[in-house]
């Protein structure tokens, strides 16, 4: 059995009724009212009874989520799900957790192996065992080995004149 993925987060409580803002990470936003079960970091099901779209996330009620009480100690909860229950990726896409644990190589050099994905809110970023972030824009092909296209001089130090106090640029 392979790690679970992250699939959403909870976001807060939504009205007084126990039903909470949801965000989805799979790529059809709405599918992950489909995926069961979820589970949370600890080990907890989450079964999600309903969801519909709000602005920027989805409103769900929860299964046993009865008042905003509850929903809103659930806020910040990752919700992660079985890799097995995820369909097949189409011909020529992957799913990013995959590549956790592979070899990264710009054209013949080997430049870390792939300890993580992580996104802060600009894009995907595969996360080396070197602490070095990659965007996913860079890979060029993802198989036994993640290639990837990087510009000059990215992965080069900085210059020390650039650097701010706290010793990046």
């Amino acid at each position: 059995m392979t790690a679970p993925i992250l699939i959403g987060r909870i976001l807060g409580a939504h009205g007084i009724r126990g039903a909470v803002k949801l965000r989805s990470f799979a790529a059809e936003p709405a599918a992950i009212a489909r995926y069961r079960p979820l589970t949370t970091a600890d080990g907890r099901a989450i079964e999600i009874l309903r969801v519909k779209p709000a602005a920027d996330a989805f409103i769900a009620d929860l299964k046993d989520v009865r008042d905003r009480n509850q929903a809103e100690a659930l806020a910040g909860t990752d919700l992660y799900v079985a890799r097995e229950a995820l369909p097949a990726p189409a011909e020529g896409e992957i799913y990013l957790a995959d590549l956790v644990g592979k070899p990264v190589h710009a054209g013949e050099k080997a430049i870390g192996t792939v300890a993580g994905i992580q996104n802060y809110g600009a894009g995907d970023l595969l996360e080396l065992d070197s602490g070095e972030l990659i965007p996913v824009a860079f890979v060029t092909s993802a198989g036994d080995v993640v290639s990837v296209d990087l510009p000059e001089g990215f992965l080069d130090p900085a210059d020390e004149s650039q650097r701010g106090q706290n010793g990046r640029p």
